[in-house]
């Protein structure tokens, strides 16, 4: 069977409406349609391809008709190439995650230490450089005030609670000036930085006191690489200011000079005003004042950049159940409780009680149990304080439980705490008073007031004032204890016994410092000259930066008082 000329014509118009269609797919691409669409893929403009076969001229144009609209299939196959390949997903490339920084919640500023950040560290470096002395001294409380006031100008007005930590900061620097015994100024300065920090840092639970504690610390660290891009923002400074300086030091040291040899008074003020020009006063000076410049700009760098600790938050529901720390916890209650009521007994008995059931003296009865009473005060707190945090609490029945059997353990260790200071007191009775004697009687009456604090914050079963509230009555009392002058207390309580018993323990008073000159000037001899001989020829002021108020009224109470020579042996100790 033959073709007709109207078939051959026919197929030949298909082929090329097919090709036509082909050459619109790869000019436009692929593009889908919703099913039912009216419009038509737009007509492209192309160059005739040379190979093609040359279309043929038709007798009569017929209609062709519509191509069929693109849609979410495959396109026709290709009359010259297989169907068309397509791209397949390959496998997903997920970048690596940055590793977590140091303390995350602590992001570092995103602009360089501005200027007030540099002049805030050069005035707190200079000042602990050539204000602070080797010993205790108002050089240190200058130093101090410096320093805060140079972090006060860039912080700005501070809030209340930030200025009541600032002045016990300075308030223990100040003990430096009053006080001239040597174990007061280490704890001093500790205690000062430790206020310093908690103004800068602040911080109210455990977590967040113990970041305060050291925060001021860790942001002088952290102020490095911040303090740099300061510096390098501002390029060099030239070699101007270095010219100034130069010139500055060379007209002192000539005019200087001349003017001390000129005169003789004014030679030796200016011998107090320049330190020994050595190399472990160099060495000192530089430690000092690194020290400094690094707490100034740590303050500085927790003004600008905050940790963001979420103290706010609620903790944890305490997995402890009731069976968990009920049988321990009530084991304590009822030795306590034995132990209390034998206390009781001892307090409305009397000496007479104590000698006829233990069979020792009242003094030796007390000194025997006061530091072990101390210690299980201390260790119950951490047994309170961890059961408090890890028990749980969402039932009424809990919360009963757990207020009876701490509560009870708080109230019966109070009454154990009024033990131990009870002995304490008997025990000064027989022997007299010393100093480690008073701190740890001040150190029990401060435990007294944290069970009483404990004892408040058990009733709510919500206590997160209580870390604040027990780190701040620590240092008030820590205050208040050196502002008392222990060292007078006790010399003036021990002189006051030798003249009711003619009993004093000379050997240990001559060991106290210049504070208790006051009161053992008014011993008669040969007590005072043996308990004076060690303070009498002793001096340790270089400068005028080592003045001490103590020391200078030790000097004159010494000069009013005749001090002769004499035997000095004590058959009395009161270190028994």
């Amino acid at each position: 069977m033959t073709d007709t000329p109207e078939s051959a014509e026919s197929s030949s118009d298909d082929g090329a409406a097919a090709r036509r269609r082909y050459r619109q797919f790869r000019k436009v691409g692929y593009r889908p349609v919703s099913p039912g669409s009216e419009e038509e893929p737009e007509e492209v403009d192309e160059p005739v391809d040379e190979t093609d076969e040359p279309e043929k001229p038709v007798a009569s144009e017929k209609p062709v008709a519509a191509a069929p609209v693109a849609t979410a299939t495959l396109p026709p196959p290709s009359p010259w190439q297989g169907p068309p390949r397509y791209p397949t997903a390959g496998p997903m490339v997920v970048p690596a995650q940055p590793g977590v920084p140091f303390m995350p919640w602590w992001t570092p500023p995103a602009d360089p230490a501005p200027t007030k950040v540099l002049a805030v560290g050069l005035v707190a470096g200079l000042a602990g450089a050539f204000l602070a002395p080797p010993n205790n001294g108002i050089g240190w409380l200058l130093a101090g005030l410096f320093g805060v006031g140079a972090v006060l100008y860039y912080a700005g007005k501070p809030t209340v609670e930030r200025a009541l930590w600032l002045a016990g900061a300075l308030a223990f620097l100040a003990m430096g000036f009053l006080r001239a015994a040597e174990w007061i100024f280490p704890l001093a300065l500790m205690a000062s930085f430790l206020c310093g920090s908690i103004a800068m840092a602040g911080g109210k639970t455990v977590r967040g006191l113990v970041f305060g504690a050291l925060g001021v610390g860790l942001g002088g660290l952290r102020s490095i690489p911040w303090v740099a891009k300061g510096l390098s923002k501002r390029g060099p400074i030239g070699i101007r200011p270095v010219i100034s300086v130069g010139v500055a030091l060379a007209l002192l040291l000539i005019f200087g000079s001349l003017l001390a040899g000129a005169d003789q008074a004014f030679g030796k003020f200016l011998e107090g005003l320049v330190p020994d020009l050595e190399v472990g006063v160099f060495v000192r000076m530089a430690f000092f004042g690194v020290v400094a410049a690094a707490g100034a700009l740590g303050a500085c760098y927790l003004v600008a950049a905050p940790p963001k600790i979420n103290e706010d938050a609620e903790s944890k529901p305490g997995s402890l159940r009731i069976k968990d720390y009920a049988l321990p916890v009530g084991v304590l209650v009822v030795l306590f409780a034995g132990f209390v009521g034998t206390q009781l007994a001892v307090l409305f008995g009397g000496e007479k009680y104590v000698m006829e059931t233990a069979g020792v003296t009242f003094a030796e009865y007390a000194r025997s149990g006061f530091w072990q009473l101390l210690w299980v005060a201390i260790l119950t707190l951490g047994i309170i304080a961890g059961v408090g945090h890890f028990a749980a609490k969402k039932t009424t029945q809990e919360q009963l439980w757990l207020r009876v059997l701490l509560g009870s353990l708080a109230v019966l260790t109070l009454v154990i705490v009024a033990s131990a200071l009870s002995r304490m007191w008997f025990y000064q009775q027989a022997y007299g008073w010393t100093v480690l004697r008073l701190l740890v009687s001040s150190c029990e009456v401060w435990l007294a007031v944290v069970y009483l604090m404990v004892i408040a914050g058990g009733i709510s079963l919500r206590a997160n004032w209580l870390p604040k509230a027990i780190i701040g009555t620590g240092t008030a009392f820590l205050l208040a204890v050196m502002a008392m002058n222990p060292e007078r207390v006790v010399a003036d309580y021990n002189v006051s016994r030798f003249d009711a018993t003619q009993k004093i323990d000379t050997v240990y008073l001559a060991t106290l410092s210049e504070d208790a000159v006051p009161a053992l000037v008014r011993l008669p001899e040969p007590q005072r000259f043996c308990a004076l001989r060690w303070v009498r020829d002793r001096n340790v002021e270089e400068d005028w930066r080592d003045f001490n108020l103590a020391r200078y009224n030790a000097k004159k109470s010494l000069e009013s008082v005749a001090v002769t020579e004499a035997t000095c042996e004590s058959a009395y100790s009161g270190e028994r």
